[in-house]
């Protein structure tokens, strides 16, 4: 009797066993995946770049199988660079896996940044950047946007003319690079002056009432060399009254874009090229973020360079519908604003992304998420005071790419 008791205990024992096993590895089967707490930390808002290269990240973030992987905050600090500093600080402390930042300034923020690399925690930067070795910045601004369209606009003028320029946020990588950028050409030309500076502050408000001062002060200007919110400075020339246009150099606004397009305006005398800064920089930034996050990805470069857009006047081709196919590359007014963005697509590095995630942050109806290439991170050269600290800038960081100056200094 009681060896078969012994047998029956046994028995139970074992089938209790395996009974939890089997409930843990169900259990383990059915535990979600790790969720991964990323802090988006904005530095200013309130113009059309910022709220787009957001909604990018918003859109991938609610992306599958992103939506079960990431918890995304939004962080506003404003253009104190302390403001900004401190957010990060308490990203940190609130137990971030990840930041991906617009820095408002590329040097005042090292200390919390590296502050946050010793806790951990994975930063990137997109489009601004910050001279701290630990972040990955993820930047247009060492791809030649300055230094083609301010010579452009010397082969325009042949190398004599009064000049506007129309600066981005004081203090900034992105307005430091253009600056630097268009400065390098223009003075070499003793015949080009420039007769007004001002800071838009990347807005299309804010660069149309700045334009309209200076061209109170100064009717007889040639050309205007600007930065993102270029729609603001063809609407002031337009409320100005004057019949004469005259060249202008911008990024990707789709009003700017229309108004190249325009007939008419060519005919007063309206030209330029739009390039600059591809809202889709923040998009590829998050990605890259999520592939390193997520162990898939190791990334060794400190600084990344995302390719120049760079469309003449000549080439502006307004699309029918929501994408840029068959060389489209605008907007008509009725679907979105003059002060959109219009570089929200690559069919390779963020297929997933539409047009409404760059207007309202929202998924793309079926998308997943796509592996980037291999070998899509491409090394942007060090510059000083930009993206690296003890480091030296090429001599030729100021090259001319997309045209060639015709006319000497």
């Amino acid at each position: 009797m009681k060896f078969r008791t012994s047998l029956k205990t046994c028995a139970f024992a074992l089938a209790t066993v395996a009974m939890l096993a089997g409930s843990a590895v169900q259990s383990q089967a059915q535990t979600p995946p790790k969720k991964y707490k990323i802090y988006l930390s904005m530095s200013y808002s309130g113009n059309g770049y910022q709220t787009e290269t957001s909604n990018l990240i918003k859109a991938l973030a609610a992306t599958p199988p992103y939506d079960k992987l990431v918890d995304l905050k939004t962080v506003i600090s404003g253009t104190d660079v302390q403001a900004q500093a401190a957010a990060y600080q308490s990203m940190v402390s609130a137990g971030a896996d990840a930041i991906i930042t617009f820095p408002i300034s590329s040097t005042g923020l090292n200390r919390a940044i590296h502050e946050a690399c010793e806790k951990h925690v994975l930063v990137y930067t997109y489009s601004a950047t910050v001279t701290e070795p630990c972040a990955r910045t993820v930047s247009y601004i060492t791809a030649g946007f300055a230094p083609n369209t301010a010579q452009w606009l010397v082969n325009k003028l042949n190398g004599k003319g009064n000049v506007f320029i129309d600066r981005g946020v004081a203090g900034n990588s992105v307005d430091k690079m253009n600056y630097d950028g268009a400065m390098s050409v223009f003075r070499k030309y003793p015949g080009i002056k420039i007769v007004a500076e001002y800071y838009g502050m990347w807005n299309s408000q804010t660069t149309q009432q700045e334009t309209a001062k200076a061209l109170a002060a100064h009717p007889d200007v040639d050309a205007i060399f600007g930065e993102n919110g270029e729609d603001g400075i063809v609407a002031a020339m337009l409320a100005s009254g004057q019949k004469k246009l005259v060249p202008v150099t911008g990024e990707n606004t789709n009003g700017f874009r229309l108004a190249l397009a325009n007939a008419d305006l060519r005919k007063r005398g309206l030209d330029g090229i739009s390039s600059g800064d591809p809202i889709n920089v923040s998009g590829y930034a998050f990605k890259l973020m999520m592939e390193e996050l997520t162990g898939k990805r190791k990334v060794a470069v400190h600084n990344i360079e995302y390719p120049l857009p760079w469309v003449p006047a000549d080439k502006v081709k307004v699309c029918t519908g929501d994408t840029f196919v068959n060389g489209c590359n605008a907007f008509p007014s009725t679907k979105v604003p003059d002060s959109f963005n219009t570089e929200v697509f690559d069919p390779v590095l963020t297929p997933e992304l539409s047009l409404n995630s760059a207007l309202h942050g929202t998924p793309t109806p079926g998308a997943t998420i796509q592996p980037l290439p291999a070998n899509v991170v491409r090394q942007a050269p060090d510059v000083p005071g930009v993206n690296c600290q003890h480091c030296q800038a090429p001599a030729d960081l100021f090259k001319l790419t997309k045209v060639s100056a015709t006319v000497h200094p």
